[in-house]
């Protein structure tokens, strides 16, 4: 069995199309959808939360939930109903932006990888964020965050190739997910054509064609795994040959 997935918003439509995106990325992945009330109304309702992940914990048959939330009171609610579910232990909730963490765990799960490795797929995925920092640097060289100004000449990458796409569509929206979902899992920071390697839609807005040439620069105790991973999606065309 694979992990199931839990979608926790304030909105039905939401939760519903979230989960019709995902469903696409992995057809094999048990996704429940938990939005709105009961009666149809914003906001979020402790009883159709409870249920999803009763659903999903009787379809993943011991591997395990993870669920992903849209807003804070989302995640108030899910926490609670973890509190009265029938296997809390099995439920995990992942920090990760809705849309893309979700695409990225369904990948992730669809790959066959356990509940904490879906849980981090989707928790690496952040908004744009690939160190904790803005980037901005203030008139002293910090951050607003704190931080010190970064190099402007980062470290060459420990890793690298290039591939050139051979799949009829070239990179859209499930390429996309499954580069972004197994660099995901893996101890490395990862560009894609100078874009976060982790991120669906920052690989989509590349928009490469057949014909064109993917660029992976990979840093990190998994640099390796994560070039020969890209590698092995393109000269298979992404199973779209």
């Amino acid at each position: 069995m694979t992990v199931a997935l839990v979608v926790v918003s304030h909105s039905a439509r939401i939760a519903e199309g979230a989960v019709e995106l995902a469903g696409q990325m992995a057809p094999d992945v048990q996704i429940f959808a938990a939005g709105g009330t009961e009666d149809g109304r914003i906001g979020t309702s402790f009883e159709l939360v409870l249920a999803a992940f009763e659903s999903a914990l009787d379809s993943a048959a011991g591997a395990g939930v993870v669920v992903l939330t849209d807003l804070g009171s989302a995640v108030m609610t899910a926490e609670a109903a973890v509190e009265f579910c029938s296997a809390p232990q099995d439920v995990l909730l992942a920090d990760a932006p809705l849309v893309e963490g979700l695409v990225a765990a369904g990948v992730a799960a669809q790959g066959g990888a356990d509940a904490a490795a879906v849980k981090g797929a989707a928790s690496a995925v952040r908004f744009g964020d690939a160190g904790g920092s803005t980037g901005v640097v203030g008139p002293d060289g910090a951050t607003p965050d704190g931080g010190a100004q970064r190099s402007a000449a980062p470290a060459a990458p420990r890793e690298s190739g290039e591939f050139v796409l051979v799949n009829a569509a070239g990179i859209h929206a499930r390429p996309a997910a499954r580069i972004a979902g197994g660099l995901a899992g893996l101890d490395a920071e990862v560009t894609v054509n100078g874009v976060d390697g982790t991120s669906v839609m920052e690989l989509m807005a590349l928009a490469v064609g057949q014909g064109g040439t993917l660029t992976v620069e990979a840093r990190g105790k998994d640099a390796a795994k994560a070039v020969a991973y890209v590698r092995r999606l393109v000269e298979e065309g992404f199973g779209e040959k």
